[in-house]
């Protein structure tokens, strides 16, 4: 055994690569791209190591051009969810019991090969399954991820070495225990990165894993699951299982030895299934852990003092990257009347210079929005805005899925601050902006808060500082990664930990040391060194 206190390799951010003209990464992609040209790839489940299969299979759809496809992909029942949580339990002894710095290596290696070989795999996969950009797909499925993996690495002797004081006579220790069962990760679409750390972070702690991924993004999935592979997972730590919400959730919410759950989705699903842990609280072994992130209503919120090209071009970038399908994406814009009429002009022309279209056509900011459900809800909200008196679309507003599922950049101004769309997460492409009189800006600010139930993201513009401050104190509550003179999108893995609370989510940070905490069960050991020999106190004897 080695008995050195070992110290993980310093801890720093991946490089973003540029994907400049001619630089080496753009040939790279563009190669990959064409690999997985053919559609012939044939996902399995991977449950203990093995490939299984199921005969009910979907096919991996590329969103900006449906009827092409990447792939098929098989999808799991309550069998196979039976079959992956044995495999769990039988993987979990001797992975909870393997040296802490042995499961660090193996994620540590895990980005090493992510930012190496794998990077453009998983970067082709993230744009062709979830319609990314090459720039969206590098920090996201190659950066974010990387970072997510070492600087977990790097927190797990932080927090080892958190132990008590020791009084003389006796030693004092907590150690920090694998939870008892397994955990279910369920990932969404729209984060690579998400969908590879939720599952590896609580892996990391010692734990086993049920892994669900978003349907509509299995292709990149199986490829992460390649990578832990050769990265030296063991078999049964984690689990893959692509298939529907029902198919795969209702089984493991049911199992007895379901011990957490990690999520990221929507609001809906993830009260569906708290309601479901309290239904059978009765029948769990233990307590089960429920950490998630859920949705959003982000904010960008100006004050007059805001410079009108900095505003302009962060509520572009922050309402329309990766097509709003971020869960910190800028939904809903406060502008003062005085910004606002020179600000209007310069923002729907840049706006309607937007180019959309394919994503292997590297010309294009934006491409297509993940799936028909995703299209008709938008087009039902644009529709309407089209025609409400309360509301007037200022730019964009085409919606045409005859190729692909796009939605065109779309600015809607509101004439009331409850409109629809200013109130309502939509997860895609449009923006909605109420404009304020300068004079209401502190009452705007409690109307900002008040009006979403959401608190994920949000934003403060403006050069006044006593406005910063007083945005920053009115908005305390209104989002858990709260920015200043920056898009609320973009957190970075050990600079800006992310989660939100109220109906976003536990606020558990992401690419914290707070989210691993979740995933361990600590223990108290207390060792006295010279035991009492009587059991009498001082006090029981008179004079």
């Amino acid at each position: 055994m080695n008995n050195a206190r070992v110290s993980v390799p310093s801890t720093r951010n991946e490089p973003v690569l540029s994907y400049a003209p001619g630089s080496p990464e753009k040939a790279a992609i563009k190669a990959q791209l064409n690999t997985f040209a053919d559609g012939s790839v044939e996902i399995p489940l991977v449950i203990g190591g093995r490939d299984v299969t199921t005969g009910d299979v979907g096919a991996c759809i590329v969103p900006h051009d449906h009827q092409r496809h990447l792939g098929t992909y098989h999808r799991g029942n309550a069998d196979t969810v039976n079959q992956a949580i044995a495999a769990a339990a039988d993987a979990r002894h001797d992975w909870s019991a393997m040296p802490w710095e042995s499961r660090a290596a193996i994620f540590l290696k895990a980005g090493e090969l992510l930012a190496g070989r794998y990077r453009q795999v998983l970067n082709a996969a993230t744009m062709l399954n979830q319609s990314k950009t090459a720039f969206q797909a590098e920090i996201d499925a190659a950066c974010e991820l990387i970072d997510f993996w070492r600087f977990n690495a790097s927190y797990l002797p932080e927090i080892y070495e958190q132990q008590p004081e020791s009084a003389p006579g006796m030693w004092n220790s907590v150690e920090y225990r694998a939870l008892e069962g397994f955990i279910f990760a369920v990932t969404p679409f729209n984060f690579t990165s998400i969908a590879g750390n939720l599952p590896t972070s609580p892996a990391l702690m010692g734990n086993t894993v049920v892994w669900k991924p978003a349907s509509t993004s299995v292709f990149s999935a199986y490829w992460l699951m390649k990578l832990l592979e050769d990265a030296g997972l063991p078999p049964g730590v984690i689990n893959l299982v692509p298939g529907s919400g029902g198919q795969i959730g209702n089984p493991v919410m049911a199992h007895r030895d379901l011990a957490g759950v990690h999520f990221t989705g929507s609001t809906e699903v993830f009260q569906g299934m708290w309601r479901t842990v309290g239904a059978n609280i009765s029948g769990y072994k233990s307590y089960p852990r429920i950490v998630g992130e859920t949705g959003g209503k982000d904010f960008v919120f100006a004050h007059a003092s805001a410079d009108p090209e900095e505003l302009a071009a962060n509520l572009i970038r922050g309402a329309f990257e990766y097509q709003g399908q971020k869960c910190s994406a800028a939904s809903r814009a406060y502008i003062p009347e005085s910004l606002w009429n020179g600000l209007r002009d310069r923002l729907v022309s840049d706006v309607e210079s937007i180019p959309y279209g394919d994503v292997a056509d590297f010309t294009n900011f934006m491409g297509a929005v993940i799936d028909k459900a995703a299209f008709d809800t938008l087009k039902g909200y644009i529709d309407r805005a089209k025609s409400d008196s309360d509301a007037d679309i200022l730019c964009g507003g085409t919606c045409d899925d005859s190729i692909g599922y796009f939605i065109s950049p779309t600015i809607i101004l509101a004439h009331e601050p409850n409109y629809a769309t200013m109130e309502t997460e939509l997860f895609g492409p449009v923006l909605t902006v109420y404009v304020y009189k300068d004079s209401d800006y502190q009452q705007t600010l409690e109307l900002c808060d008040a009006t979403s139930p959401y608190a994920l993201t949000g934003a403060i513009f403006g050069r006044d500082r006593a406005a910063i401050n007083l945005a920053s104190s009115t908005l305390r509550h209104a989002a858990g990664n709260f920015y200043i003179n920056d898009k609320p999108t973009g957190a970075v893995v050990g600079q800006q930990p992310f989660g939100g609370s109220r109906a976003s989510g536990t606020n558990d940070k992401a690419g914290s040391y707070l989210n691993l905490l979740r995933w361990v069960s600590a223990r108290t050991t207390k060792e006295t060194f010279a035991p009492a020999r009587d059991y009498r106190y001082p006090h029981m004897q008179e004079p």
